[in-house]
Order: structure tokens, then C-alpha cells, then sequence
């Protein structure tokens, strides 16, 4: 899969940009705050309608603007699309591929799938369980379309079911309909539950030959999901914890409370691990979910490195450019010297000025 083009009108600090990309490398070059990351933005929300950085739509409009577009040009497997993406300041964004409007976000996961690397991954070893939940839904959500299913109605049936716990002290009339949401939370949780723990096995399976050789042979990483409740014990925990529910507000037990451990010699390294073996286990990652994607797509993902090149040392630099010759790469940086430097081969750049291609 490659992205061949994206036009953005009014979007962010862009009043007007065209933009074609090189199937090898891309870089991006200029200084902070110029809008480089920008780009990198619209090219996530092309593939899951999502700010990478959870920005609303109003704030992506260029100041002063009411709307903003996005256009991109996709061909995967000899097969082009056009994604056309409308925010507005004050309605729902609209989505159109080909031309056709889609009536459900849904719709568009699955068609660019893309691999956002930025500094703030980083630290997801060392982040809160949140960040890695987060994780694995935006991969799973691009890979596995019942998956998105199962997670939008789990989280619909969450929200209802700690609204009901909130209102019960007014309402107390309405607690037998906290059975029918324990019945969804359990139908869309369980599925939920299943596929993030095949998602971990098989990135499991890849991260270990990656991580070996990118630490010199010197540690095995094993990843292991953590999940809240066992499936066979989900709807009998939310009974049992139904007071301290109704105590709280909120409800306490199901996959909305996941995790995954990252272990090393038996050292669990989001607790005891350096900061040095705390970021090669999130290049691992990275570099293991190219992988994992290409298996489940049988094609190759786009890479979007945002500036991360200047947070890793010599070693990993150089392991990272070696082992993504073969994936679309789009970059961001400050400046050029370090890949003219490493002679590592750039197909097509763009300095980038306050919101315009310097020519």
C-alpha cells in the first residue's frame, strides 16, 4: 500500500497544500512548529478519522475558517481510492471514499493503514495502562472490522451503564435495567477480550526476534495481556462487584480496565526497567507491528516517523532506517544532516515554512 497524494484546504496552520509522496522515503524538514506534523495528522485521520493527538474537529480548522478538507490518494494492491474528509466547526464530519459518502466511520478502517511513531511512544512501556489500550484498539480497529464493533458497542453500553449507577440514588425505580447492560457489557467485552489476547499472541511471536537483535542478544522480551476479568468470569464478577458499582458510580470490573506487561528476565520493565530498555521495547513494538500488519493485511502498512529520530541514540537510529527499506516511510525532522550522514537513501524532500512548501 502506498499514499500517493494529499491535498489539505484549510486544515490546521494550511490554507491550501498539494502534496505527493515517494513510494521509498519522504522526509518532511523545517523547523519546530512550521506544520510538519500536520501533514502526518491528516494522513491518520485519512485511515481512521482520528486526530492521533485526540484534537476535535473544530480545533483542526485552519483559524478564522469554517470548514477544512482533506484528500488523499491511496493505491493498494493496484487498486486506488480517494478518501475526502470534511470537518466543520459546528456538524459531524462528513467521509466520502470514491466519491460515495459513508454513512459510518467503520467504514473507512482497514482501507490506509498506517503506523504512527512519534516520541511520546516512547514512553508507552512506562505510560499508564490507558496508553496501551489505546494501542492495541487503534491497531485492531485498522486490522479487524467486528472488532470495531464489538468496541463501539461495548464502550455504548459502558457509558449507559455508569450513567444508570449515577442517576440510581434518584432513581433507584430503574436498577433491574442494570441486568440488560451487565448482558451487553459481557456479549461485546467477551469478543473484545478474545481478540486482544490472539492480537498479543501473534505480536508476541514477532517481537522476540526483533527485540534480540536490536538489543545485541542480550535480553528476550516477552509481552504478556494482562485483562481485567477471564471471559468465563466476566458476568459473575459484575454481580459481585454490583455495590461497590453503585457505591462508586462507575463500573469497576471488564476489558475497559486491560493491560499488557512487558517483561525481560523476569523484570517487568514498565516498573523496573531503564529508560534505555523501556524505549528499545517500544522500537520493538514499532518495528513488530509493521509485521503484524503486513501478515494480516498481506500488504505493507505506511510508516509515519514524526520526529522520532532525534529521541533515539546512534544504535537504534540505524536499526530503525535499516529495517524499514521496504515500507512506504514519511518523516518528519528539524534538518537532513543525519541521514546524509548515515547515507541512508532519500527518494523525495520538502522543507516545510510556516504552512507552505519552500520551493
Amino acid at each position: 500500500m502506498v499514499i500517493e497524494t494529499i491535498e489539505l484546504q484549510n486544515f490546521r496552520n494550511y490554507k491550501k497544500l498539494s502534496m505527493r509522496f515517494d513510494e521509498g522515503t519522504t522526509i518532511l524538514h523545517g523547523d519546530n512548529a512550521q506544520g510538519k506534523t500536520n501533514v502526518l495528522e491528516a494522513i491518520v485521520m485519512s485511515g481512521t478519522a482520528k486526530s492521533h493527538k485526540g484534537s476535535k474537529d473544530r480545533e483542526m480548522i485552519l483559524f478564522g475558517e469554517e470548514e477544512a478538507h482533506i484528500k488523499t490518494i491511496v493505491r493498494k494492491k493496484d487498486i486506488p481510492y480517494r478518501i475526502d474528509i470534511h470537518l466543520k466547526k459546528n456538524k459531524s464530519k462528513g467521509i466520502a471514499i470514491n466519491g460515495i459518502p459513508i454513512k459510518k466511520v467503520s467504514e473507512l478502517f482497514g482501507i490506509v493503514n498506517v503506523i504512527f511513531f512519534s516520541p511520546e511512544d516512547l514512553n508507552l512501556i512506562k505510560d499508564g495502562p490507558g496508553e496501551r489500550r489505546r494501542f492495541l484498539d487503534l491497531e485492531l480497529c485498522q486490522l479487524d472490522k467486528l472488532y470495531i464493533y464489538n468496541l463501539v458497542n461495548y464502550n455504548k453500553s459502558l457509558n449507559q451503564r455508569n450513567q444508570l449507577l449515577k442517576n440510581l440514588t434518584i432513581q433507584p425505580e430503574f436498577m433491574d435495567t442494570l441486568d440488560i447492560w451487565d448482558e451487553k457489557l459481557v456479549e461485546y467485552g467477551t469478543e473484545i477480550i478474545k481478540r486482544r489476547e490472539a492480537f498479543i499472541h501473534s505480536l508476541n511471536k514477532i517481537i522476540y526476534q526483533i527485540h534480540k537483535k536490536l538489543s545485541g542478544e542480550r535480553e528476550e522480551l516477552q509481552i504478556f495481556y494482562e485483562p481485567d476479568i477471564e471471559v468465563e468470569n466476566f458476568a459473575s464478577s459484575l454481580k459481585r462487584n454490583r455495590d461497590r458499582d453503585i457505591k462508586f458510580k462507575t463500573t469497576n470490573v471488564g476489558p475497559h480496565r486491560d493491560d499488557m506487561s512487558f517483561i525481560i528476565q523476569n523484570v517487568d520493565i514498565r516498573k523496573y526497567g531503564s529508560q534505555g530498555q523501556q524505549r528499545t521495547a517500544a522500537l520493538s513494538l514499532k518495528l513488530a507491528e509493521i509485521e503484524i500488519v503486513k501478515q494480516f493485511i498481506h500488504d505493507t502498512p505506511v510508516l509515519l516517523l514524526d520526529d522520532v529520530l532525534s529521541e533515539l541514540d546512534g544504535h537504534r537510529q540505524n536499526h530503525l532506517l535499516n529495517n524499514i527499506a521496504h515500507v512506504q516511510t514519511i518523516i518528519t525532522c528539524t534538518g537532513l544532516d543525519g541521514f546524509i550522514e548515515n547515507r541512508f537513501k532519500i527518494n523525495k524532500t520538502y522543507q516545510i515554512v510556516n504552512g507552505t512548501i519552500l520551493k
